[in-house]
């Protein structure tokens, strides 16, 4: 039982907001794609592939990060970084829970699949951007945001340009929200050498996180409205806009735990997108 303890800390159970940062961008796509009535049961798919797959992000990225975590006050506890399992025990959770996220797609078609293999291979490649890539959070988009195309296929069949519209929509989202995760241990990766956007934009963070909250909302708007989305639609990206706003409030002096409220604050926002999509199909 002890070990199972330390599996669902490996793939954070416990800490559910990257499941949330996954699943709304997914979600909504699922909405746009299927024009507000998605089949349950895709909807079922999702959910539950976007858990697995996260989890098993989230534990190859601490095998990955074994040798630096360690120097980070608010990773050093982790499962594997101090030592309470072994490596190879990660990456075999890991390994499982891609295999069951994968089956569940196995009753969908075939340019799902090839893309949930991409999918596989961007979550996996992701944490070793942070060795040599100035803006890892775009990166994290990409993966964070690969159900969005992976549902207009399983949906239509096909990947309009909608789809990757919206995928760099949750590449700015991404950045936004990982800067303000990142703000949090900008000096411990500043001594061990890690590279994230925070770092890498400087006394400029503030402002670059809130333009890329912009240019996320603005891309949204457009694939929102080409698809005749209005009132609620626009309603939704209004509170997304004034959790922006709060965040800006609460990152602008740098504060470490008010940085991290507000990333965390993001399932908030996510949450606002998605709902007013929804509810604009729902009461046309």
């Amino acid at each position: 039982m002890n070990r199972l303890v330390l599996y669902a800390r490996l793939v954070r159970i416990d800490k559910p907001i990257g499941i949330l940062l996954l699943l709304w961008p997914t979600l909504a796509a699922l909405w746009l794609a299927a024009e507000g009535r998605p089949d349950w049961k895709l909807v079922a798919i999702f959910t539950l592939g976007t858990i697995l797959m996260r989890s098993a992000g989230c534990a190859i990225n601490d095998y990955a990060d074994r040798d630096f975590d360690r120097h980070v006050k608010r990773t050093a506890e982790r499962p594997l970084t101090s030592g309470k399992i072994a490596g190879w025990e990660a990456v075999a959770v890991a390994a499982v829970l891609a295999l069951v996220s994968f089956a569940l797609i196995l009753p969908l078609n075939a340019l799902t699949k090839q893309l949930s293999v991409a999918a596989v291979l961007i979550a996996a490649s992701y944490p070793y951007f942070k060795r040599f890539f100035a803006i890892p959070q775009a990166y994290l988009g990409i993966a964070f945001g690969f159900g969005i195309p992976m549902a207009y296929a399983a949906v239509q069949g096909s990947v309009p340009a909608a789809a990757w519209l919206l995928l760099i929509a949750n590449i700015f989202w991404a950045v936004a929200y990982d800067t303000e995760y990142a703000m949090v241990d900008r000096d411990d990766d500043l001594k061990i050498g890690i590279k994230t956007s925070a770092i890498t934009f400087g006394r400029y963070d503030v402002a670059a996180v809130m333009l890329c909250y912009a240019v996320s909302f603005a891309i949204i708007l457009v694939v929102g409205w080409q698809v005749g989305l209005r009132f609620w639609f626009v309603a939704g990206l209004a509170v997304a806009a004034v959790c922006a706003i709060y965040h800006y409030r609460l990152i602008r002096e740098r504060d470490r735990m008010g940085c991290f409220a507000a990333f965390r604050h993001n399932n908030w926002l996510g949450a606002a997108i998605f709902g007013g999509i929804a509810l604009d199909y729902a009461l046309r």
